[in-house]
């Protein structure tokens, strides 16, 4: 029988400096969930060779979030979500080769919400 793992997924939560409009709410902050390879496929096969689109679809699908809200953020925080993103890739790595997870990191390391 295989054995089954059960991970909680990870997420790193973005400060907007900008509120925004969400699903209809306005909001201070989105909160991005680790992507899974299904999510990168989709945004790459609905984006069609278009990078950016690929970029702001998989933000959408990771925020839970419909694309046009991706798109009416100001660049000063699309560009935070951008930061958030990478982090969360790069903690997810780190915890796994045995380093903390980014809310598990000590104190004055330079990861603060942004």
């Amino acid at each position: 029988m295989p054995h089954k793992r059960h991970t909680k997924m990870q997420t790193t939560t973005i400060k907007l400096k900008f509120p925004t409009v969400v699903n209809g709410v306005k909001v201070d902050a989105l909160t991005l969930r680790q992507p899974t390879v299904r999510d990168m496929r989709v945004a790459g096969q609905q984006a069609g060779g278009d990078e950016e689109l690929r970029e702001i679809l998989l933000f959408a699908s990771l925020a839970t979030a419909g694309q046009n809200d991706i798109e009416g953020l100001t660049y000063v925080d699309y560009q935070r979500v951008q930061r958030g993103y990478f982090r969360l890739l790069a903690d997810r790595e780190g915890a796994d080769a045995g380093g903390q997870a980014a809310d598990q990191a000590p104190a004055g390391d330079g990861r603060q919400p942004l």
